[in-house]
């Protein structure tokens, strides 16, 4: 039987037809960024990126991959296309034998997709659907398309997002959403690897359309008007919290939303009224958590924005005994926040601090060379570098 063939039938059952003006949107976009030379840099590199994968991807090698083969595909300066992956490397790769026979059945083609994901995903801790479709799509370009936050996001924008039965598998549900890639990728006369990039095309236009509030200095800098340190992008905070939320005040009750497939799915939650900074569950009590990073726009922009988070998880992922409540973090507030605020029972805030602190070296028996300071433990909110963040 072609199982191939098979999942598609299936997921025609469930697909519409993609609207024109859709397609126009996205026939604009692509003529828009086609010469650029971003969408060249993502776009140009397909060949040799598939050249190279391919063979350690094939069935031949996959008995024989090693740690090293698979953490470098992880790499965006390899991959040339997915950020963000090589954080999962050391826990994939914690076990290579179990690796390699999970890989072995992802790419499997005498079994149907839907079966081989679900099996393969639940083999491997971190290898959630980011990891696993761009490597259908290395294996198979003309196939399988990447099923990501980036892609989610912007279908769901775009209000082209199929529909989910309550416990659907992971493999089912990418049954469905690459059934619409695949048609995407004819109405638009690209290929996916193209059709990939496109979703990155798309962000690039929202935030010309929001620019959002990432501007201004990188990393951890001092504030001359408090004297205290924070975050010069609040990307640096979000990916602190999402790596060390069992470390902090939040996560001793609440915990990462999970969706099959993706451990980490509350992570920049994608929904079609924008995404969710953190998405999370209380452990013990049904209860929601949406948790948004106040960046450079104003109190009323972000009150608007959470409660319209909030009513958006209400509406479709919350149970009608489930509650729903919000949290927003930033390093200061004005009045403007606390009074919207003192109105909005659902809604706490929190301001996080910036602790910085030097290590005296340790010291070492006479004779022997002196070794470089011990970093601090990795606990309690602790980065390595030894900066700490308070909620």
């Amino acid at each position: 039987m072609d199982y191939f063939v098979n999942d598609l039938l299936e997921a025609v059952k469930v697909s519409e037809t993609i609207p024109q003006d859709v397609v126009g949107k996205l026939r604009e976009t692509v003529a828009k960024y086609k010469g650029s030379s971003i969408f060249k840099e993502i776009v140009e590199p397909r060949d040799s990126v598939l050249a190279r994968y391919q063979p350690v991807f094939s069935p031949e090698n996959l008995s024989m991959i090693s740690s090293e083969e698979f953490q470098g595909f992880l790499v965006l300066d390899n991959n040339k296309h997915w950020s963000g992956l090589h954080r999962m490397g050391p826990r994939i790769c914690s076990d290579m034998d179990k690796l390699r026979v999970a890989l072995a059945i992802l790419i499997d083609e005498t079994k149907g997709i839907a079966k081989r994901l679900d099996e393969s995903i639940k083999m491997v801790s971190g290898m959630g659907k980011n990891i696993a479709t761009a490597i259908l799509l290395i294996t198979h370009p003309e196939k399988y398309g990447v099923w990501n936050n980036r892609s989610e996001a912007n279908m769901k924008r775009l209000r082209i997002w199929p529909v989910f039965e309550r416990g659907e598998s992971f493999g089912s549900r990418y049954v469905k959403v690459n059934q619409i890639l695949l048609q995407l990728k004819e109405d638009l006369e690209v290929d996916l690897w193209v059709l990939d990039a496109l979703w990155w095309c798309l962000d690039q236009d929202q935030n010309e359309l929001d620019p959002g509030d990432d501007t201004g200095k990188i990393g951890i800098y001092d504030d001359p008007t408090s004297g205290n340190q924070c975050f010069g992008l609040e990307r640096h905070l979000h990916e602190f919290l999402r790596d060390n939320w069992r470390h902090i005040e939040l996560g001793k009750e609440w915990e990462l939303y999970q969706e099959p497939g993706d451990e980490e799915a509350g992570y920049e939650y994608p929904c079609e009224v924008g995404r969710i900074d953190i998405l999370a569950k209380h452990k013990k009590e049904s209860r929601w958590l949406v948790l948004e990073l106040k960046r450079n726009q104003t109190s009323d922009q972000t009150v608007g924005q959470i409660l319209r988070y909030i009513g958006w998880v209400k509406t479709n992922l919350a149970q009608e005994n489930e509650q729903v409540e919000g949290v927003i973090i930033c390093r200061e507030s004005d009045k403007a926040l606390h009074y919207a605020l003192s109105a909005i029972p659902i809604v706490q805030l929190r301001h996080y601090q910036v602790e910085f602190h030097l290590k005296e070296p340790e010291k070492m028996p006479e004779g022997k060379a002196q070794k470089s300071a011990e970093k601090p433990e990795n606990l309690n909110g602790f980065h390595s570098s030894g900066k700490r963040v308070s909620l």
